[in-house]
């Protein structure tokens, strides 16, 4: 893929006038306000911002694990928040991947058995083909040689590692990550960070996450802004802002 090639691309997500508030007792929060934005296929985007700017919530809205009160969400040329519980699921297995900050990876579970377990629990694929699935994106981070061990024989850099390969083998439009640096050092943070862009190039997939961590920022494409709620601005660090 050329270097910001996916400025030319399609939107994968689009919010339009998105807005969400919770009730926190009797005190109503506003999650997000009015919030319009676009991602084109293939970036490598970061919603950025102090906990409570609204960054996970909309990172929740674009994987259908929450709905707007206002407006809409658009990922991968479907109205997300009109599918019902069954239908969210079904759209996740087919279009998502997703990587927690706390890895979630199984315990009583190898390496391999990590990564496989999409195929056999959201898209049943016959035995013949996930073993081909697995090995290729097991490679492509880097962790085939830790096929066999479990999550507790290894370390927090190289669990990140597996989660991406989860997020890969089913070969998902768009993989989302909420705060996936969180509990890593310094270093690792920049090389798991470093380590999605490089599998975006490798297979085309869009990646979004959730960050406030200023050290990870400079690696992301394109950024999205958000304070209190609201769009501040969109950035693409290297240019001009897009919008102020």
């Amino acid at each position: 893929m050329a270097e910001k090639g996916w400025l030319a691309q399609m939107d994968i997500v689009t919010f339009e006038g998105v807005s969400k508030t919770y009730q926190m007792g009797e005190v109503e929060v506003a999650a997000l306000r009015d919030v319009s934005l676009n991602i084109p296929e293939g970036a490598f985007a970061a919603l950025v911002g102090p906990s409570g700017s609204g960054k996970t919530t909309a990172l929740n809205m674009i994987g259908c694990l929450d709905r707007p009160n206002t407006g809409t969400v658009t990922v991968a040329g479907e109205a997300v928040q009109s599918f019902d519980r069954h239908g969210s699921a079904r759209f996740r297995g087919a279009k998502l991947g997703f990587v927690f900050q706390d890895f979630n990876l199984l315990p009583v579970l190898t390496v391999y058995e990590n990564v496989e377990f999409p195929l056999l629990m959201i898209q049943d694929t016959p035995k013949a083909e996930r073993r081909p699935a697995v090995e290729k994106v097991l490679a492509a981070v880097g962790m085939e040689a830790q096929a066999k061990k479990y999550p507790a024989q290894l370390s927090g850099g190289q669990k990140q590692r597996v989660a991406v390969a989860r997020a890969l083998v089913t070969n998902p439009a768009l993989v989302l990550a909420d705060e996936p640096t969180a509990n890593l050092d310094g270093a690792t943070a920049h090389k798991v960070v470093s380590l999605m862009k490089s599998m975006r190039d490798s297979f085309g997939t869009t990646f979004v996450f959730s960050t406030h961590d200023p050290r990870i920022m400079d690696q992301a494409e394109l950024m999205f802004h958000l304070e209190d709620g609201d769009l501040h601005k969109v950035t693409r660090p290297g240019k001009e802002n897009d919008n102020d």
